[in-house]
């Protein structure tokens, strides 16, 4: 029975130092880029104006296999949380033509902001973006989260996103 002692002493630094770590993280988490972009539908926004939103920021290319096969659950994901404060916003790289861009995103109903990054100013500003998928998720202080090169593990980002709501 004297063993029991020291496994809580352990298991309770484990937990303070597992806490400890995660408010540092917390608290320095590095701030999205303040960048202005322009939609499709030809409205313009900025990501300051997304604040008080988790937000998820895809730079893709309908060029692009592995966008073009994720862009479904990034609509599943998007349809799932809208109404609880989540936002998507999908960055189209330089070289993609806009007329693709456009056919792609009326063809596949995408029910979220679209914005072609023409001059490439957008992804430069998110740490000079060169391979896609790469997606950001922002936290409502307007926070970077977690960035994901590749296709997300979208189970884990919906857990991620779910815990960022409530915490909201």
């Amino acid at each position: 029975m004297k063993l029991r002692r020291p496994v809580v002493a352990v298991a309770a630094a484990l937990a303070l130092a597992a806490g400890v770590l995660a408010w540092q993280s917390m608290a320095s988490l590095e701030p999205a880029p303040e960048v202005s972009y322009t939609l499709l539908d030809g409205s313009s926004g900025t990501t300051s104006s997304l604040k008080g939103k988790v937000v998820l920021v895809n730079f893709w290319a309908t060029s692009c296999t592995t966008c073009v096969a994720e862009m479904p659950q990034i609509v599943a994901t998007h349809n799932k949380f809208k109404d609880r404060g989540f936002e998507t916003l999908a960055v189209a790289m330089s070289y993609d033509p806009p007329a693709y861009v456009s056919r792609f995103a009326q063809t596949r109903q995408l029910p979220f902001g679209v914005a072609i990054d023409n001059t490439g100013q957008i992804a430069k500003r998110f740490g000079d973006i060169q391979l896609t998928p790469t997606t950001f998720l922002l936290d409502q202080q307007g926070r970077i989260v977690k960035r994901y090169v590749g296709q997300p593990d979208f189970a884990a980002l919906h857990v991620l996103v779910e815990d960022l709501l409530k915490k909201g």
